[in-house]
């Protein structure tokens, strides 16, 4: 732009040199270290049958636990927890990531259409472009072992669009569904030509991919961790947790700085745009205020899993016959264990870390800057919900 000639902003995100450079450095780095090729090799070349009989993440992130399931399971069965904990824990961030790409171009849009904002465009799109990447890389794995072990989909789904529910299992009905999708192709169709809310679709990005960012950091230790000849053999599962961390960490670092920094270069929120962030906020504390015993890590609503967890009972790997399914699915799901707590401290240290996200946001509402929602949840709350769902539960 050549700053002699007059502008329909007043504003210029390059007056803000320090926003510039960390925007500069994280484009930079992020395209010296694409994990993009080593994603795609890796889900070419991945064989079932080759890291079957061992742990992809640490022991912990594994489905179910420290439920009864886990503690009664043998040693192969452990495996096989451990491996559909990847399976199901990426078979959501699919639904996240397929999200990502849609929004990440209407925020494009709106913050394009002023000068100077083509930096923050182009580490858009390049996060796009690995979003894709990604998806593919959790879709080739995650349908290739449910495949091998059930002969059918669990937690796997074919390709969706974002109107469908962001969270897999969700306390939610179709007239909510159907206002939520109203919600979106309205924030889309505003958000296009709105650079404030264009800059905001980030700080609720953010948001939601904080506690993704804790978890996947201890999903990578399983590979980080081994030495440089342990890697060249470990896992391709765990090589893909490493490169997917390694990607979405600078994911965040933009999602940090446009949707706390650059707003400095865009003219101040209208009441109107403070609502509409406010709500996003919202939804966010209502998607993720639930714990998950299934998957520690991942904001389920458990009550919503369990036909998929029956089944997974039933299925050959466990071999319960029906009496003892529903026996385990009250073991697992109606009384307290070490994986309820578990998963309780994950998503209160995720109300935390949201908070002290959003901190420097001082016109959201007090609720949403102290994340209440989300603290309300509890063990009792949790039972509460689970005990009212296994009495209703009537599988076939």
């Amino acid at each position: 732009m050549h700053r002699g000639l007059t502008q329909r902003q007043t504003l210029s995100l390059l007056d803000d040199a320090a926003t510039v450079r960390k925007l500069e450095f994280n484009l930079r780095r992020n395209t010296e270290l694409d994990h993009t090729d080593a994603i795609d090799a890796a889900a070419r070349d991945f064989v079932y049958a080759d890291c079957r009989d061992v742990y992809w993440n640490p022991e912990d992130y594994s489905l179910l636990w420290g439920t009864p399931l886990w503690e009664q399971a043998t040693p192969a069965q452990r495996v096989v927890l451990n491996q559909l904990y990847w399976v199901a824990y990426y078979a959501q961030i699919v639904s996240a990531e397929i999200a990502t790409i849609f929004l990440n171009q209407v925020s494009a849009a709106g913050l394009y259409a002023l000068e100077d904002f083509r930096l923050v465009c182009d580490n858009l799109d390049l996060e796009s472009r690995q979003e894709r990447a990604h998806i593919n890389a959790f879709k080739t794995l995650g349908e290739a072992v449910e495949y091998e072990l059930f002969g059918e989909r669990l937690f796997t789904y074919p390709m969706r669009s974002l109107f469908d529910h962001t969270m897999i299992y969700a306390d939610t009905t179709a007239a909510r569904n159907f206002w939520r999708r109203l919600q979106i192709r309205g924030f889309m169709l505003i958000a296009s030509g709105n650079a404030f809310l264009a800059s905001q679709y980030l700080l609720i990005r953010g948001l939601r991919t904080l506690n993704g960012k804790l978890v996947q950091h201890q999903l990578s230790r399983h590979y980080l961790d081994l030495d440089e000849a342990a890697r060249a053999t470990a896992p391709i599962p765990s090589r893909i947790n490493y490169y997917h961390f390694m990607d979405e960490s600078f994911h965040f670092n933009t999602s940090r700085v446009v949707g706390l920094e650059v707003p400095r270069s865009i003219a101040p929120p209208s009441r109107f745009e403070r609502w509409v962030v406010d709500r996003a906020v919202r939804g966010c504390q209502d998607d993720h205020a639930n714990a998950s015993v299934v998957v520690n890590g991942i904001f389920w609503y458990d009550p919503a899993a369990l036909p998929t967890i029956y089944k997974l009972f039933r299925s050959k790997v466990f071999g319960m016959d029906r009496g003892e399914a529903l026996a385990m699915l009250d073991a697992c799901f109606g009384r307290e264990s070490e994986g309820l707590h578990a998963a309780l401290r994950t998503q209160a240290t995720a109300a935390d870390s949201y908070a002290a996200f959003v901190e420097p946001v001082n016109w959201l509402a007090a609720d949403n800057r102290d994340m209440r929602h989300m603290k309300r949840n509890s063990a009792a709350r949790y039972l509460a919900n689970n005990r009212t769902a296994l009495q209703r539960f009537r599988p076939a």
